[in-house]
């Protein structure tokens, strides 16, 4: 008899929260909307990763004197050594978000939102905080040249920039300066440099790359 009450109120629970069911998902929101339109943007890059090696580096904080780039050329060279491996059989891209976003930026961003001074970074040739991106196309005889974003996009490297992460950084130089957060993304947008590629969210492409066959570093 215990069994069967049991049951009985075990049936009668389960058909009360059956008859509760729509009233409860009508109160559910509806899906949003899609926030981004997918044709606005430019994904295609990521079917030319076709390489028999190929790698994706998640770029985050580091040094002035010691860019993610260092690791990515050393990557290339490596694989150029050992294996007589060069673009377009071996593939890098470099993902950039917030941390390391003055690698994108172009020289006039540079010094019109002080980046050297906000991210801690100093000019080399003046060891005042630099007001140029000394990362891009430094002399031949820096140390930085074989690591610079110009000599990695020769060797067929793609930068990337987290439009997420541009328009958070958009919003702090806003606040900083104290102009409007919408003027100050169309201009860090507008500032990118030549051949940056511009991603919807960053840990979405980390794993569209990964899928593509991209091996994954964390730097």
């Amino acid at each position: 008899m215990p069994t069967r009450r049991l049951f009985v109120s075990l049936l009668g629970a389960f058909s009360a929260t059956a008859a509760l069911r729509p009233a409860f998902a009508a109160t559910l929101p509806a899906p949003s909307e899609p926030a981004m339109d997918p044709d606005k943007w430019d994904m295609g890059w990521l079917d030319t990763l076709r390489g028999r090696h190929k790698q994706v580096f998640d770029c985050g904080p580091f040094e002035e004197d010691a860019p993610p780039m260092r690791v990515v050329a050393n990557w290339l060279e490596a694989h150029r050594t050992i294996y007589g491996l060069e673009y377009p059989k071996v593939n890098v891209v470099l993902g950039i978000a917030s941390s390391a976003f003055p690698i994108n930026a172009s020289d006039a961003l540079w010094a019109k939102y002080q980046l050297g001074e906000r991210w801690k970074l100093h000019d080399p040739a003046t060891n005042e905080w630099a007001t140029r991106n000394f990362y891009l196309d430094p002399p031949a005889d820096s140390p930085l040249a074989r690591m610079s974003v110009k000599a990695l996009q020769a060797q067929g490297a793609i930068f990337w920039q987290c439009n997420n992460a541009l328009l958070n950084i958009a919003a702090r130089l806003a606040r900083a300066t104290g102009e409007e957060p919408g003027p100050t993304y169309e201009a860090l947008r507008a500032g990118l440099n030549p051949g940056v590629r511009l991603v919807p969210a960053h840990t979405m492409v980390i794993g569209l790359a990964q899928e593509k066959g991209c091996a994954y570093e964390k730097l």
